[in-house]
């Protein structure tokens, strides 16, 4: 059996549509973040997903969803944390982006937008919006470093080093690689640069998907050998 992994969505529902109907046979598919439109529109995905949250979210939708109010029936919000049974994989999820000035706050702590609406020029609603809940914390990175025989870790962020589009600065964040260090996870995916990496950290396959656009994987559940697809 295969599960399918996805990058950044941001709205492209059709793509993923036609990416979850080519492989009817794959019965689930997990997400790592910002599946929301620019509008903050969500979706019914053909088949069930599994998502962690991006920076540019409806992150209210995102609360409602933790408190059991699902923006669809097919879409399964993982808060950070776990771990989730995933089809047969045990699951821990740190969605979000690193931002020093708030890491030290509590989660539940995070000031909600302050109501401003995104821009015509915005193509980035989570900023546009001023919503600190597109951040993950220090407690949620303590909880995930904590986690015993997890299968897959799914992160909004890369782990250091990541030079996106071959930029001298490193882009990764060196907390995901504490937590690497410490989880041992079997595989490890993550999205927010829109480029296509596999790459060892702290002896953890990890691995930087494309935009949904792009490509996508199939990921064998039990020898976690993966298959990349243009899409």
């Amino acid at each position: 059996m295969q599960i399918g992994a996805l990058g950044d969505i941001h709205g492209a529902f059709e793509t993923v549509h036609i990416i979850m109907k080519r492989h009817e046979e794959v019965p689930l598919w997990v997400c790592v973040g910002d599946v929301a439109s620019n509008d903050g529109e969500y979706f019914t995905a053909v088949a069930p997903l599994y998502f962690i949250k991006g920076n540019n979210e409806d992150f209210d939708v995102l609360a409602a969803a933790k408190a059991g109010r699902p923006p669809a029936p097919t879409l399964h919000y993982l808060p950070n944390g776990g771990p989730y049974s995933v089809g047969p994989w045990r699951v821990a999820a740190l969605g979000g982006t690193f931002a020093p000035s708030w890491y030290n706050t509590p989660a539940a702590a995070l000031p909600p937008s302050k109501g401003l609406k995104p821009s015509p020029a915005s193509l980035k609603l989570g900023k546009s919006r001023d919503d600190k809940r597109r951040h993950f914390v220090r407690e949620e990175v303590l909880l995930c470093k904590s986690l015993p025989n997890v299968d897959v870790f799914l992160t909004h962020e890369a782990p250091r080093p990541f030079y996106p589009a071959g930029r001298r600065m490193d882009a990764g964040k060196t907390v995901l690689n504490d937590v690497l260090a410490a989880m041992k996870p079997r595989l490890h995916l993550f999205g927010h640069h829109h480029e296509f990496t596999d790459s060892m950290r702290q002896r953890v396959r990890s691995i930087g998907l494309d935009v949904v656009t792009k490509s996508y994987l199939l990921i064998n559940v039990e020898t976690f050998k993966t298959e990349r697809l243009d899409t």
